[in-house]
């Protein structure tokens, strides 16, 4: 398991330099990023998004692939779908290709289909250090703020981060 989006990037482009001698272009390259667990440790949870942030750079058209609910293995089950969605929407930001994801969650293909435009601006727009009016937030997109603020490592991670 590589300990940052560093190691992660020396492991990217010393596995595509091998591919590149054996004749595989990058275009038919997918990468992962590594996905981990909220509840293990948010240094990981950060690099995987700051590698993903770098991988355009260092592995120019390589594609991007998670398995997304990785993120919220170990979490109770009515918190794993902010933590997916949540984490899709701000792998996106930084191009990501495709993901395994939960099928049946109809918000996640909305969000993954582009119907949910507005939901990824404010995430994106947190992304990038803008923080929304509050008070203005309806109770569904304080969710997604908060658990915004969770994945950044701005706010801990417990079982009970919505409610606080």
């Amino acid at each position: 398991m590589p300990r940052d989006a560093n190691e992660r990037c020396m492991l990217a482009v010393d596995l595509i330099y091998k591919a590149n001698e054996q004749g595989i272009s990058n275009e038919r390259i997918w990468i992962d990023p590594i996905v981990t667990p909220i509840s293990g440790e948010i240094n990981q949870v950060k690099a995987c998004f700051e590698f993903m942030s770098m991988l355009q750079e260092i592995a120019p058209g390589c594609k991007s692939i998670v398995g997304l609910s990785n993120i919220s293995n170990g979490t109770p089950d009515n918190l794993r779908p902010y933590l997916n969605r949540t984490n899709l929407i701000m792998l996106m930001k930084y191009g990501l290709h495709a993901a395994i994801v939960d099928a049946f969650d109809t918000e996640l293909i909305d969000i993954a289909r582009g119907r949910r435009g507005e939901l990824v601006s404010m995430v994106h727009k947190m992304m990038d250090g803008e923080i929304p009016d509050i008070a203005s937030l309806n109770s569904e997109d304080l969710k997604y703020y908060k658990t915004v603020r969770v994945l950044k490592g701005e706010s801990l991670y417990s079982h009970s981060w919505l409610e606080v």
